[in-house]
């Protein structure tokens, strides 16, 4: 039988996703009702233009005082959508201690303050839900949290930014350079006036720590994640990876060591064979590849933003911490038992692809190789071309160390015959 007094709702932030929540909010409600087993309100929107006009919300729900709204005390639930660290941080705490649960898309604060916020939850027996910080639509917060929480996840390798993945695959299937697909990638809406946070990996590695959090069980802060951002990528790097059978994405990877013993989380461009399924996400999709040991491979595929799939995985969070408050019950918090380090990037064990502008004569490559062999690097394979005395030099590693390879590079740049470093490129997904 639905209870027929309604759970009420305050949404804190109506830009893209918010007045998309909202218009969901209110065109389902019969069938949000029929799902939670109760009906939902949209009790008040806290906004910082209250002059906007917001279609099919009444304008006695919005207000310029969101701490007002969330101290109101009858509130089932806060949707947090504004962003940022202050005052979202303020305004969830304050709306635990004041009896709501949270549903937040929050990457930023989740990534560098999760442990508290979870903290504050758990101290006022309340639910934080975030499946929209992380790709979008894409159902991988719950799964990681809830389906695989018997399993044992031991890798988890991802294209969780639409934005870049646009990019890169523009300037690999149509010949841009990086600033060309840049510009198209703006005037399609898919990159913000400022795309720093995406270019240089900031909103990829927020995703990461959480990701990484989650699986390993373990706190992982932003702080923890190396970033590389996708910046310096160049066609002549986007050849060679063709040439290798390769395409070149900005990754997101978290993986736990051999031993189990401590964990990684990175995020850099990388080559990975055009047989991996991550090298056919095309566009401003997302995907994300998870290895666990019973399960063994999953992947998880679809739009990573915009307003309707983020305000989808709101809305699957609402449902969700709706139906725990009608139960008297709460949802998984954070699991952080394992406590596991972090290690850093130097201790990552990948391949790379390294190309080097060396000197046309004999004895280059013999050179070169000893550098390598010296500092304990492994060679794949090496390709060589030259004309006019200058000549460009290509060198496939096996797996070595981060440490290993730095050394390497940088005794490679005190060698006479070498030119410069032209471009250094991680190889994955093998």
């Amino acid at each position: 039988m639905m209870r027929t007094r309604p759970l009420k709702v305050a949404l804190l932030g109506c830009g893209v996703v918010g007045s998309e929540v909202a218009r969901i909010m209110t065109t389902q409600a019969d069938d949000l009702a029929a799902r939670i087993g109760a009906p939902v309100e949209l009790a008040g929107v806290a906004v910082r233009r209250p002059d906007r006009v917001r279609e099919g919300i009444p304008a006695e729900l919005v207000t310029t005082d969101a701490t007002a709204l969330v101290k109101r005390g009858d509130l089932d639930v806060v949707i947090e959508v504004i962003g940022g660290i202050e005052p979202a941080r303020t305004l969830i705490t304050t709306a635990f201690a004041h009896g709501a649960s949270v549903v937040s898309a929050n990457k930023a604060l989740l990534a560098q303050d999760g442990a508290a916020l979870h903290a504050a939850a758990e101290e006022h027996g309340k639910d934080l839900y975030y499946e929209a910080a992380v790709a979008g639509a894409i159902p991988l917060i719950r799964p990681l949290r809830e389906s695989l929480a018997g399993d044992k996840v031991n890798r988890i390798l991802g294209i969780v930014n639409g934005t870049t993945n646009f990019i890169l695959d523009a300037m690999d299937t149509t010949g841009a350079g990086y600033q060309e697909a840049l510009d198209e990638a703006t005037a399609l809406g898919y990159a913000e006036a400022d795309p720093t946070a995406d270019v240089e990996g900031f909103d990829a590695a927020a995703k990461a720590a959480i990701l990484a959090g989650i699986a390993f069980h373990t706190r992982v802060r932003l702080d923890d994640v190396h970033r590389e951002g996708m910046t310096e990528v160049t066609a002549a790097d986007i050849a060679s990876a063709k040439e290798m059978g390769c395409t070149i994405k900005l990754l997101a990877i978290c993986e736990r060591a051999g031993d189990g013993a401590s964990v990684t989380a990175r995020v850099h461009p990388a080559m990975i064979p055009l047989t991996h399924p991550l090298a056919s996400v095309r566009g401003a999709y997302n995907a994300v590849f998870v290895e666990s040991e019973a399960a063994g491979q999953l992947m998880f595929y679809g739009p990573g933003a915009g307003g309707a799939p983020t305000a989808s995985a709101v809305l699957g969070d609402l449902v969700a911490v709706c139906r725990n408050r009608l139960g008297e019950a709460t949802g998984p918090g954070e699991s952080a038992y394992a406590a596991l380090p972090v290690s850093p990037m130097g201790d990552v064990v990948t391949r790379y692809h390294i190309s080097l502008d060396v000197a046309d004569k004999p004895g280059v490559l013999a050179q070169v190789a000893t550098v390598f062999a010296e500092h304990g690097v492994s060679i794949d394979t090496v390709r060589q071309q030259g004309k006019d005395g200058e000549a460009s030099l290509v060198v496939v590693t096996h797996r070595a160390s981060d440490a290993a390879l730095g050394g390497t590079v940088e005794a490679l740049r005190k060698l006479d015959t070498v030119r410069g470093v032209a471009s250094i490129m991680r190889v994955e997904g093998e």
